[in-house]
């Protein structure tokens, strides 16, 4: 498994995988609400690779990706130190090391860049992202109560922040 940037070549897969991710009911939209395109994919890793406070990682093996770690920052002068995270991986892949090397490689490019602040928000009820984000040493900054809803109830989301 190796852990580098993505490329428009990776646009097919990387729609499967957001896709699936998205399907799996722990992300910002609805399972099916929201179905990635190549074209959006490509559109995507376009502008990531044009922000020099930014990457877009994918955890590869072969032609098969396996995760995703999205990192985005800005080039505002107050807020250039912070980046917001949106990461996701395959249900059948997640406990294997996946996220955590997706971080590291992140950091990296992270520490390089200048970028000091590392956030990310996370449904309350996720328990392998939280554990992930633990064992990554983020904390918890504050609960967004009843943010989101859908299984016919409210859900709170949990903001959480690592500082380099």
């Amino acid at each position: 498994m190796e852990i580098r940037k993505a490329s428009r070549k990776d646009a097919e897969e990387l729609a499967a995988l957001f896709n699936h991710v998205e399907d799996s009911g722990f992300m910002l939209f609805n399972p099916g609400e929201r179905k990635a395109t190549n074209i959006q994919m490509e559109k995507q890793i376009e502008q990531i690779e044009k922000n020099p406070h930014s990457v877009f990682l994918v955890a590869a093996s072969g032609h098969d990706l396996h995760g995703y770690l999205l990192l985005v920052g800005n080039g505002l002068e107050r807020t250039r130190h912070s980046a917001k995270i949106v990461n996701g991986i395959k249900e059948g892949e997640r406990g294997k090391g996946i996220g955590s090397s997706l971080f590291q490689e992140m950091e990296e490019f992270a520490r390089l860049n200048g970028i000091r602040r590392l956030e990310l928000s996370v449904i309350a009820n996720n328990v392998h992202a939280l554990s992930l984000y633990a064992k990554m040493e983020f904390e918890q900054e504050g609960v967004k109560r009843e943010s989101l809803f859908f299984d016919g109830k409210y859900h709170d989301e949990y903001v959480l922040s690592k500082l380099l």
